[in-house]
């Protein structure tokens, strides 16, 4: 069964723009101060490892896009961009190790994530660490349409993005990534929101629903020692 991900639908000039293009500057402080090398799993068009770069001058990234309007334009961008999923891509990374490997909204698109982030080891550089931004399935606002509607809809963008083949949680990251071998550093919910229907649901049930205000969690491991 193939590892990565499914049949890759080249997308207009538009969607390269809306879908491809995310700076995501919240994911910034999860990358080490200390990283000189990078590879970007799913970069897209390269703009968070470009604001990566900009930030942090001689700061080395490769980026893996198999999107081929995407890479092109972060081959602009990017020290070297291999235009091929994960899997097959991984030929072009033999012998090299990064201080950083990044997961931005990547592995809930993939089959096995599980055993890409195992594989992920050996390009990992001693001390090293794997960034990834994850979707959270539980976020109120989703969670509650679904029960609501009694429907589960897919849709273009969003946690229920139609091209998304895996959904987490809080606690399934934490036991995705022990699984894989890495102990978690920092694992912290981004992009939240707390609404008036939200408060108030998570007064009633005293606090227990603390992790459904987060679209996202940002996650940063390391190597179990």
């Amino acid at each position: 069964m193939q590892d990565d991900r499914v049949k890759i639908v080249e997308p207009d000039a538009d969607e390269v723009d809306s879908y491809f293009r995310q700076e995501r500057p919240e994911m910034l402080p999860f990358v080490d101060d200390n990283v000189k090398t990078v590879l970007d799993v799913g970069c897209g068009a390269g703009e968070f490892a470009a604001s990566l770069k900009v930030e942090r001058p001689g700061l080395v990234v490769w980026g893996i896009e198999p999107v081929g309007a995407a890479a092109s334009l972060a081959g602009a961008r990017l020290d070297r961009v291999i235009a091929q999923s994960f899997k097959p891509g991984m030929d072009d990374l033999a012998g090299k190790q990064f201080d950083c490997i990044l997961f931005n909204d990547v592995l809930e698109h993939m089959v096995d994530p599980d055993n890409i982030l195992r594989e992920c080891r050996e390009y990992l550089a001693p001390g090293g660490c794997v960034v990834a931004s994850i979707p959270n399935i539980l976020y109120f606002y989703e969670i509650t349409r679904i029960l609501v509607k009694e429907d589960w809809e897919y849709r273009d963008h969003g946690i229920l993005d139609k091209t998304h083949l895996r959904f987490f949680t809080r606690k399934s990251i934490v036991r995705m990534f022990i699984a894989a071998g890495y102990e978690i550093d920092e694992i912290r919910g981004i992009g939240g929101f707390a609404g008036k229907k939200y408060k108030i649901a998570n007064f009633l049930t005293l606090g227990r629903l603390h992790d459904w205000r987060y679209v996202q969690f940002g996650v940063r491991a390391r190597l179990s020692r």
